[in-house]
């Protein structure tokens, strides 16, 4: 894995803020951020609940939005932030999208498939590999998730 940039930093702080949105709408804590080299492309945040969708994860959101917003599915040129390690669904679906880059924050030892159980993205049976950073501000990250769940469980 490699050193996240300056840019990469400030799309996880991004992130960050769509996924206190997800939490105040009472959905898990997630956001991403789909970006290239001319600004953010798309952004999603957790919206299972809201949409009834089990596909409404926060990466899926922004894919759909990117490859709207593009008129195509490929994005090779594009890098995503993500505040938690993608699920096999979501690992899937960046390797299908083509995209070029992720970057997480707070690993999933329960469902990660970027690093932590499996690692999809980085895959070379697969027909694109997507260049993995793992661990970009985790500690902000997991806080999120963490305080979420504390509070779910008080109730």
């Amino acid at each position: 894995m490699t050193t996240p940039t300056p840019r990469d930093i400030e799309m996880m702080q991004r992130a960050i803020e769509l996924a206190g949105e997800a939490a105040q709408r009472g959905e898990i804590p997630v956001g991403a951020v789909i970006y290239d080299a001319e600004g953010i492309v798309a952004e999603g945040c957790n919206r299972r609940e809201e949409d009834s969708d089990p596909t409404g994860h926060a990466e899926i959101v922004a894919l759909r939005t990117a490859g709207l917003d593009r008129s195509s599915w490929r994005l090779t040129d594009c890098s995503m932030a993500v505040t938690l390690e993608p699920c096999p669904m979501c690992a899937g679906a960046l390797v299908n999208a083509r995209l070029g880059r992720l970057v997480f924050g707070a690993w999933d030892e329960k469902a990660g498939a970027c690093a932590s159980l499996y690692v999809i993205t980085e895959d070379e049976r697969l027909n694109h590999c997507v260049e993995t950073i793992g661990g970009v501000l985790e500690t902000e990250c997991a806080s999120l998730l963490s305080t979420f769940f504390q509070a779910r469980r008080s109730r």
